[in-house]
Protein backbone atom coordinates (compact mmCIF):
# COMPACT_ATOMS: atom_id res chain seq x y z
CA UNK A 1 0.00 0.00 0.00
CA UNK A 2 2.84 2.47 0.91
CA UNK A 3 4.54 1.80 -2.36
CA UNK A 4 1.31 2.49 -4.04
CA UNK A 5 1.22 5.59 -2.20
CA UNK A 6 4.10 6.64 -3.25
CA UNK A 7 3.80 6.11 -6.51
CA UNK A 8 0.70 8.37 -6.71
CA UNK A 9 2.50 11.10 -5.46
CA UNK A 10 5.02 11.01 -7.58
CA UNK A 11 2.22 10.61 -10.35
CA UNK A 12 0.68 13.58 -8.89
CA UNK A 13 4.20 16.01 -8.73
CA UNK A 14 4.39 15.56 -12.48
CA UNK A 15 1.09 15.84 -13.27
CA UNK A 16 0.00 18.34 -11.36
CA UNK A 17 2.18 21.34 -12.52
CA UNK A 18 1.16 20.56 -16.19
CA UNK A 19 -2.50 20.53 -15.14
CA UNK A 20 -1.58 23.98 -13.51
CA UNK A 21 -0.24 24.96 -16.29
CA UNK A 22 -2.93 23.97 -18.58
CA UNK A 23 -5.13 26.20 -16.49
CA UNK A 24 -3.01 29.14 -16.69
CA UNK A 25 -3.41 29.27 -20.51
CA UNK A 26 -6.94 28.72 -20.34
CA UNK A 27 -8.59 31.77 -21.74
CA UNK A 28 -10.87 33.45 -18.93
CA UNK A 29 -13.60 35.31 -20.36
CA UNK A 30 -14.74 38.14 -18.71
CA UNK A 31 -17.97 38.74 -20.56
CA UNK A 32 -20.79 36.60 -21.58
CA UNK A 33 -20.47 38.98 -25.18
CA UNK A 34 -17.17 38.51 -26.55
CA UNK A 35 -18.06 41.08 -29.01
CA UNK A 36 -18.54 43.39 -26.08
CA UNK A 37 -15.23 42.44 -24.46
CA UNK A 38 -13.09 42.91 -27.28
CA UNK A 39 -14.99 47.01 -27.82
CA UNK A 40 -14.14 47.42 -23.87
CA UNK A 41 -10.42 46.83 -24.80
CA UNK A 42 -10.67 49.02 -27.63
CA UNK A 43 -10.53 46.08 -30.00
CA UNK A 44 -12.08 46.16 -33.55
CA UNK A 45 -14.37 43.61 -34.12
CA UNK A 46 -15.17 41.73 -37.00
CA UNK A 47 -18.09 39.48 -38.10
CA UNK A 48 -18.93 36.25 -40.26
CA UNK A 49 -22.33 35.82 -41.71
CA UNK A 50 -24.59 37.14 -44.95
CA UNK A 51 -27.73 37.97 -46.52
CA UNK A 52 -27.59 34.50 -47.38
CA UNK A 53 -28.69 33.17 -44.04
CA UNK A 54 -27.00 31.23 -42.15
CA UNK A 55 -28.08 27.37 -42.35
CA UNK A 56 -30.62 27.40 -38.77
CA UNK A 57 -29.55 24.10 -38.03
CA UNK A 58 -28.24 22.50 -34.78
CA UNK A 59 -25.35 20.81 -36.59
CA UNK A 60 -24.58 24.50 -38.06
CA UNK A 61 -24.07 25.73 -34.45
CA UNK A 62 -21.88 22.79 -33.38
CA UNK A 63 -20.32 23.71 -36.36
CA UNK A 64 -19.37 27.51 -36.30
CA UNK A 65 -19.19 27.29 -32.06
CA UNK A 66 -15.61 27.36 -33.23
CA UNK A 67 -15.75 30.05 -36.16
CA UNK A 68 -12.99 32.55 -36.33
CA UNK A 69 -15.18 35.72 -35.75
CA UNK A 70 -16.14 37.63 -32.93
CA UNK A 71 -19.46 37.88 -33.91
CA UNK A 72 -21.78 35.72 -36.55
CA UNK A 73 -24.40 38.54 -37.95
CA UNK A 74 -27.74 36.13 -38.41
CA UNK A 75 -30.08 36.96 -40.99
CA UNK A 76 -33.41 37.23 -41.21
CA UNK A 77 -34.34 40.10 -42.75
CA UNK A 78 -33.75 38.65 -46.40
CA UNK A 79 -33.83 35.10 -45.70
CA UNK A 80 -36.76 33.45 -43.87
CA UNK A 81 -37.73 34.48 -40.29
CA UNK A 82 -37.41 30.97 -38.63
CA UNK A 83 -37.39 31.14 -35.11
CA UNK A 84 -37.14 27.43 -34.64
CA UNK A 85 -34.15 27.27 -36.63
CA UNK A 86 -32.87 29.41 -35.32
CA UNK A 87 -33.61 28.05 -31.64
CA UNK A 88 -31.83 24.94 -32.89
CA UNK A 89 -28.42 26.79 -34.08
CA UNK A 90 -28.45 28.46 -31.02
CA UNK A 91 -28.06 25.07 -29.45
CA UNK A 92 -25.94 23.71 -31.42
CA UNK A 93 -23.28 26.67 -30.84
CA UNK A 94 -23.59 25.77 -26.88
CA UNK A 95 -23.21 22.22 -27.51
CA UNK A 96 -20.20 22.76 -30.00
CA UNK A 97 -18.86 25.56 -27.25
CA UNK A 98 -16.74 26.67 -25.30
CA UNK A 99 -15.09 29.21 -27.88
CA UNK A 100 -11.56 29.16 -28.76
CA UNK A 101 -11.33 32.64 -26.69
CA UNK A 102 -12.96 30.47 -23.78
CA UNK A 103 -16.78 31.91 -24.29
CA UNK A 104 -19.63 29.60 -23.60
CA UNK A 105 -20.54 30.46 -27.78
CA UNK A 106 -19.86 33.39 -29.76
CA UNK A 107 -21.92 36.36 -29.98
CA UNK A 108 -24.87 36.10 -32.33
CA UNK A 109 -26.53 39.52 -33.55
CA UNK A 110 -29.35 38.69 -35.94
CA UNK A 111 -30.94 41.15 -38.45
CA UNK A 112 -34.47 41.55 -37.80
CA UNK A 113 -37.38 41.30 -40.62
CA UNK A 114 -39.29 44.16 -39.26
CA UNK A 115 -37.99 47.13 -40.99
CA UNK A 116 -37.69 50.19 -38.79
CA UNK A 117 -39.56 52.55 -40.54
CA UNK A 118 -42.05 54.31 -37.91
CA UNK A 119 -42.34 53.60 -34.32
CA UNK A 120 -45.79 51.88 -34.96
CA UNK A 121 -44.59 49.68 -37.29
CA UNK A 122 -41.46 48.58 -35.03
CA UNK A 123 -44.06 48.49 -31.66
CA UNK A 124 -46.74 46.30 -34.06
CA UNK A 125 -43.76 43.53 -34.69
CA UNK A 126 -42.34 43.62 -31.29
CA UNK A 127 -43.57 39.74 -30.43
CA UNK A 128 -40.15 39.48 -33.30
CA UNK A 129 -37.67 40.76 -30.63
CA UNK A 130 -39.03 38.88 -27.71
CA UNK A 131 -39.12 35.56 -29.62
CA UNK A 132 -35.42 36.46 -30.96
CA UNK A 133 -34.08 37.27 -27.65
CA UNK A 134 -35.89 34.06 -26.04
CA UNK A 135 -33.28 31.68 -28.10
CA UNK A 136 -30.11 33.17 -26.32
CA UNK A 137 -28.72 35.95 -29.52
CA UNK A 138 -26.78 38.59 -27.65
CA UNK A 139 -28.06 41.55 -30.03
CA UNK A 140 -30.56 42.70 -32.39
CA UNK A 141 -29.44 45.05 -35.64
CA UNK A 142 -32.73 47.44 -37.19
CA UNK A 143 -32.10 47.58 -40.45
CA UNK A 144 -33.77 50.93 -42.27
CA UNK A 145 -34.05 52.29 -39.28
CA UNK A 146 -35.45 55.51 -40.71
CA UNK A 147 -36.72 57.41 -37.78
CA UNK A 148 -35.94 57.71 -33.89
CA UNK A 149 -39.37 56.57 -32.74
CA UNK A 150 -38.52 53.26 -34.60
CA UNK A 151 -35.19 52.44 -32.82
CA UNK A 152 -36.43 53.66 -29.32
CA UNK A 153 -39.66 51.00 -30.02
CA UNK A 154 -36.60 48.80 -30.59
CA UNK A 155 -34.79 49.73 -27.37
CA UNK A 156 -37.95 49.90 -25.85
CA UNK A 157 -38.95 46.47 -26.35
CA UNK A 158 -35.39 44.73 -25.78
CA UNK A 159 -35.16 46.12 -22.27
CA UNK A 160 -37.16 44.83 -19.25
CA UNK A 161 -39.03 47.51 -17.63
CA UNK A 162 -37.09 47.46 -14.23
CA UNK A 163 -33.89 49.70 -16.39
CA UNK A 164 -33.29 52.97 -14.95
CA UNK A 165 -30.31 54.21 -17.31
CA UNK A 166 -31.36 56.27 -20.08
CA UNK A 167 -35.09 56.11 -19.48
CA UNK A 168 -36.24 59.50 -19.97
CA UNK A 169 -33.27 60.80 -22.20
CA UNK A 170 -34.49 61.51 -25.58
CA UNK A 171 -37.80 60.16 -25.08
CA UNK A 172 -36.68 56.87 -24.06
CA UNK A 173 -39.31 55.14 -21.74
CA UNK A 174 -39.82 52.09 -19.53
CA UNK A 175 -38.64 48.46 -21.07
CA UNK A 176 -41.77 46.21 -22.30
CA UNK A 177 -40.05 43.14 -22.69
CA UNK A 178 -41.71 40.41 -20.67
CA UNK A 179 -40.12 37.46 -18.24
CA UNK A 180 -41.40 34.83 -20.75
CA UNK A 181 -38.55 33.67 -22.75
CA UNK A 182 -35.83 34.22 -19.76
CA UNK A 183 -35.41 30.32 -18.78
CA UNK A 184 -34.76 29.67 -22.66
CA UNK A 185 -31.99 32.13 -22.95
CA UNK A 186 -30.38 31.73 -19.77
CA UNK A 187 -29.36 27.93 -20.87
CA UNK A 188 -27.58 29.10 -23.83
CA UNK A 189 -25.53 31.89 -21.74
CA UNK A 190 -24.97 29.33 -19.04
CA UNK A 191 -26.48 31.18 -16.41
CA UNK A 192 -29.51 31.18 -14.02
CA UNK A 193 -32.79 33.08 -15.09
CA UNK A 194 -32.19 35.72 -12.34
CA UNK A 195 -28.54 36.52 -13.35
CA UNK A 196 -30.18 36.81 -17.36
CA UNK A 197 -32.61 38.95 -16.35
CA UNK A 198 -29.72 41.22 -14.30
CA UNK A 199 -27.24 40.90 -17.78
CA UNK A 200 -29.88 40.92 -20.63
CA UNK A 201 -29.88 44.84 -21.09
CA UNK A 202 -28.19 47.51 -23.63
CA UNK A 203 -24.71 47.97 -23.26
CA UNK A 204 -22.39 50.41 -23.52
CA UNK A 205 -25.86 52.63 -22.18
CA UNK A 206 -25.91 50.11 -18.88
CA UNK A 207 -22.14 49.09 -18.73
CA UNK A 208 -23.26 45.49 -17.34
CA UNK A 209 -25.08 44.45 -20.58
CA UNK A 210 -24.61 41.61 -22.73
CA UNK A 211 -26.85 42.83 -25.38
CA UNK A 212 -25.85 44.87 -28.17
CA UNK A 213 -28.27 47.03 -30.38
CA UNK A 214 -27.48 48.42 -33.68
CA UNK A 215 -29.06 50.57 -36.51
CA UNK A 216 -28.41 50.10 -40.29
CA UNK A 217 -28.80 53.61 -42.38
CA UNK A 218 -30.06 52.67 -45.92
CA UNK A 219 -32.08 55.02 -47.34
CA UNK A 220 -32.91 58.91 -48.20
CA UNK A 221 -35.47 58.70 -45.63
CA UNK A 222 -32.76 57.59 -42.65
CA UNK A 223 -30.61 59.87 -43.73
CA UNK A 224 -32.62 62.62 -43.10
CA UNK A 225 -33.03 61.94 -39.82
CA UNK A 226 -29.71 60.40 -38.82
CA UNK A 227 -28.87 62.70 -36.10
CA UNK A 228 -31.91 61.97 -33.93
CA UNK A 229 -31.11 58.09 -35.06
CA UNK A 230 -28.25 57.67 -33.18
CA UNK A 231 -28.80 59.98 -30.35
CA UNK A 232 -31.40 57.16 -29.06
CA UNK A 233 -29.72 55.94 -25.74
CA UNK A 234 -29.39 52.07 -25.96
CA UNK A 235 -27.71 51.77 -29.44
CA UNK A 236 -24.39 50.41 -29.28
CA UNK A 237 -23.32 50.26 -32.84
CA UNK A 238 -24.33 50.75 -36.58
CA UNK A 239 -23.95 50.97 -39.68
CA UNK A 240 -24.48 52.76 -43.78
CA UNK A 241 -26.44 50.88 -46.49
CA UNK A 242 -24.35 51.60 -49.24
CA UNK A 243 -26.54 49.60 -51.83
CA UNK A 244 -29.92 50.33 -50.66
CA UNK A 245 -28.60 54.05 -50.34
CA UNK A 246 -27.46 53.71 -53.61
CA UNK A 247 -31.07 52.63 -54.91
CA UNK A 248 -32.57 55.11 -53.16
CA UNK A 249 -30.55 58.15 -54.09
CA UNK A 250 -30.10 56.51 -57.48
CA UNK A 251 -27.03 56.77 -57.39
CA UNK A 252 -24.52 55.46 -60.50
CA UNK A 253 -21.34 53.36 -59.64
CA UNK A 254 -18.32 55.34 -58.46
CA UNK A 255 -20.63 58.35 -57.83
CA UNK A 256 -18.67 60.62 -55.35
CA UNK A 257 -22.04 61.58 -53.68
CA UNK A 258 -22.44 57.96 -52.19
CA UNK A 259 -19.28 58.58 -50.18
CA UNK A 260 -20.27 62.32 -49.21
CA UNK A 261 -23.29 60.39 -47.60
CA UNK A 262 -21.61 57.36 -46.26
CA UNK A 263 -18.87 59.99 -44.68
CA UNK A 264 -21.96 62.03 -43.49
CA UNK A 265 -23.63 58.62 -41.43
CA UNK A 266 -20.41 58.03 -39.99
CA UNK A 267 -19.57 61.44 -38.59
CA UNK A 268 -23.04 61.51 -36.71
CA UNK A 269 -22.66 57.94 -35.51
CA UNK A 270 -19.09 58.51 -34.45
CA UNK A 271 -20.04 61.92 -32.86
CA UNK A 272 -22.35 59.92 -30.58
CA UNK A 273 -19.52 57.37 -29.86
CA UNK A 274 -21.17 54.74 -31.46
CA UNK A 275 -19.03 51.66 -33.23
CA UNK A 276 -19.63 51.62 -36.91
CA UNK A 277 -18.66 49.46 -40.02
CA UNK A 278 -16.31 50.76 -42.07
CA UNK A 279 -13.09 48.23 -41.97
CA UNK A 280 -12.01 46.57 -45.08
CA UNK A 281 -10.59 46.88 -48.50
CA UNK A 282 -9.50 45.24 -51.69
CA UNK A 283 -6.51 44.89 -53.48
CA UNK A 284 -3.14 45.31 -53.52
CA UNK A 285 -3.47 48.45 -51.15
CA UNK A 286 -5.97 46.57 -49.41
CA UNK A 287 -3.70 46.45 -45.88
CA UNK A 288 -3.36 50.58 -46.25
CA UNK A 289 -7.10 50.64 -46.12
CA UNK A 290 -7.91 49.03 -42.90
CA UNK A 291 -5.36 50.53 -41.05
CA UNK A 292 -6.75 54.12 -42.67
CA UNK A 293 -10.40 52.94 -41.51
CA UNK A 294 -9.44 51.98 -37.99
CA UNK A 295 -7.40 54.93 -37.37
CA UNK A 296 -10.73 57.30 -38.79
CA UNK A 297 -12.73 55.45 -35.99
CA UNK A 298 -14.55 52.28 -37.64
CA UNK A 299 -14.33 49.85 -35.39
CA UNK A 300 -16.33 46.76 -37.53
CA UNK A 301 -15.43 44.73 -40.07
CA UNK A 302 -16.16 41.68 -42.43
CA UNK A 303 -14.70 38.61 -44.02
CA UNK A 304 -11.36 36.40 -42.47
CA UNK A 305 -8.43 38.10 -44.62
CA UNK A 306 -9.71 41.91 -42.77
CA UNK A 307 -9.52 40.31 -39.44
CA UNK A 308 -6.24 39.08 -39.95
CA UNK A 309 -4.90 42.30 -40.92
CA UNK A 310 -6.43 44.20 -38.44
CA UNK A 311 -5.86 42.05 -35.68
CA UNK A 312 -2.14 42.61 -36.46
CA UNK A 313 -2.71 46.28 -37.08
CA UNK A 314 -4.01 46.47 -33.52
CA UNK A 315 -1.61 43.89 -31.76
CA UNK A 316 -4.92 42.10 -30.77
CA UNK A 317 -3.66 39.24 -28.11
CA UNK A 318 -4.28 35.54 -28.57
CA UNK A 319 -6.50 33.54 -28.80
CA UNK A 320 -8.25 35.52 -31.44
Amino acid sequence: MKRFAKIAICLSAILLPGVAVLEAQSPKPKRINRAIELLEQGQPIYYTGSHSGTAGSFEQGKLDAQTWADYISYDMEAAPYDIAGLSQYMQGLAAGGPTRTGHRTPAVIVNLPVRGTDETTVRANAWMIEQVLATGVHGILLCHATTAGAVRAMVEAVRYPNREQGVGREGLQDGRRGAHGAAMAAKIWGVSQDEYMRKADVWPLNPNGELMLGVKIEDKYALANVDGIVRVPGIGFGEGGPGDMALSFGFKQNDPKAKEVQDKIFAAAKAQHLYWLGIGGSGPNKEAAIEAAIKEGHMVGSGEDTAAIGRRITKRAQPY
